[in-house]
């Protein structure tokens, strides 16, 4: 992989993992319009590392409070002991859906779920889930006031990220509008819900390519520091997009997106 490969597959990632429309797909569509090879799932994943650095900037004044608010809920010995605890430790169990799911079925998601077809179909398909939650969604919660069972409710949409096009922060946002979140607060909270399962599969992912020593962790360091930047820029824009104007233009586009991709295989065939 060249350095501009590197640079233009790192801007991608970083400006569509936090956008609702599916950072995957469009590392699995735009090699493709442009020729190149598929970088595969391994390098995918391995890059997502920038985007959660994005987070952990952007968010460290919740982080820090979260963190806090875990460790003196494991001092006292009661996962309740605070909100915060009770937050911090609410998301930890949120991301065992995707975590087992997505060791279960790894070999499935790294290589057939990859192609084209199945990435149009999720694309469309959460496309029309996200407009149902906009219409049903009573946005009038924050973060703070989320029960156990609405955080492990959005866990386990979070795990619909597995199939390539659907998008992590698009089934998260959705789910947080389902249970009555704010736009905004759905979408800070999708962040937040990330980090551990991006950490987990970016780090796993990083360890298997250094292992099969590929070659290219140069152009995996300068796709990681190019989506750490980019990512940085899409929270900034996204939180504000959404406050005004909702997730529809997100939604129309992956349709667009998804319907173009299947009449191209179509004239394919």
């Amino acid at each position: 992989m060249t350095i501009l490969q590197s640079v233009i597959l790192g801007t991608v990632q970083g400006l569509t993992e936090f956008l609702p429309v599916s950072s995957t797909a469009h590392l699995r569509i735009i090699p493709d319009l442009l020729g190149w090879p598929d970088p595969g799932a391994s390098f995918s994943a391995t890059i997502q590392l920038g985007t959660l650095v994005a987070v952990f900037v952007y968010f460290t004044p919740e982080i820090k409070r979260l963190t806090i608010g875990a460790i003196s809920g494991l001092r006292a010995r009661n996962l309740r002991y605070s909100q915060d605890s009770l937050l911090a430790w609410s998301i930890v169990l949120g991301t065992f859906p995707i975590s087992v799911l997505g060791l279960v079925f790894r070999e499935f998601v790294e290589t057939t779920a990859r192609s084209i077809t199945i990435v149009a179909f999720a694309l469309i398909g959460l496309s029309i889930m996200l407009l149902l939650a906009e219409k049903i969604g009573a946005r009038n919660r924050s973060i703070d006031s989320l029960r156990f069972w609405h955080i492990q409710f959005i866990g386990l949409c979070q795990a619909l990220a597995l199939i390539p096009g659907s998008s992590r922060s698009g089934s998260t946002i959705m789910a947080g509008l389902i249970v009555g979140l704010k736009h905004q607060e759905a979408a800070r909270f999708s962040f937040l819900l990330g980090l551990p399962a991006i950490a987990a599969s970016g780090l796993l992912q990083l360890l298997k390519l250094i292992q099969e020593d590929t070659g290219n962790l140069l152009g995996l360091t300068i796709g990681i520091i190019t989506a750490s930047i980019s990512g940085y820029l899409s929270i900034e824009f996204l939180l504000r997009f959404i406050e005004r104007h909702g997730t529809y233009v997100f939604a129309y586009y992956r349709i667009v997106l998804g319907i173009a991709l299947l009449a191209g295989i179509y004239l394919n065939h």
